[in-house]
């Protein structure tokens, strides 16, 4: 590829920096950009930018022609395209968040409440509620039902469902035998 910058072309453009700075920067923005993605920098038009920004200050001060400014383009581009691997070498990998793959869990309240408690002691507080709330608790923590799928059973809403197994939440923190699990 031969420059469209000539020495000539340099020398007449001295003195005006944004006209200098339009024609390096037509003239070696788009080798810089290939060079940059063929070294597989993840961003090369950023880097490029980067380049073109390290370049505009030192324009004036160039010496060696058309010939000393491509090789101080090209030598600022290699500098940010090592650095560019340094960050990235540095940097942990990013990944999607892929939540079957996730193996944390954190067990849920009832669970917990329900694996304390002896299943004797179960039964004894689950006899203080009334019928609709006994059942309402034995589909949704013991089966492990959705609300949804309560209400059908029962021929109830999904809100009264909900209502339901609030109060016997609520019945059941209020007995003394529950207060010796459940911290304040």
């Amino acid at each position: 590829m031969t420059d469209a910058l000539t020495d000539e072309a340099l020398h007449a453009l001295r003195g005006n920096s944004s006209a200098l700075f339009g024609a390096v920067y037509q003239a070696y923005a788009g080798p810089v950009l290939g060079y940059l993605t063929a070294k597989g920098v993840s961003d090369p038009e950023a880097v490029t930018q980067d380049v073109f920004l390290a370049v505009l200050p030192r324009l004036d001060d160039l010496s060696g022609g058309a010939d000393g400014l491509r090789t101080f383009v090209f030598s600022v581009a290699h500098a940010r395209m090592v650095d560019e691997h340094r960050r990235q070498s540095r940097t942990p990998e990013q990944h999607e968040f892929e939540p079957e793959r996730d193996t944390r869990e954190s067990v849920s309240a009832e669970s917990e409440a329900m694996d304390r408690l002896a299943p004797q002691e179960l039964l004894r507080l689950i006899d203080h509620l009334g019928g609709d709330q006994r059942e309402v608790l034995a589909l949704r923590i013991v089966a492990g039902l959705t609300v949804e799928q309560v209400a059908d059973i029962m021929g109830k809403s999904a809100g009264a469902v909900k209502q339901l197994q609030r109060r016997a939440l609520i019945t059941l923190r209020e007995h003394s035998v529950v207060k010796e699990y459940v911290s304040p």
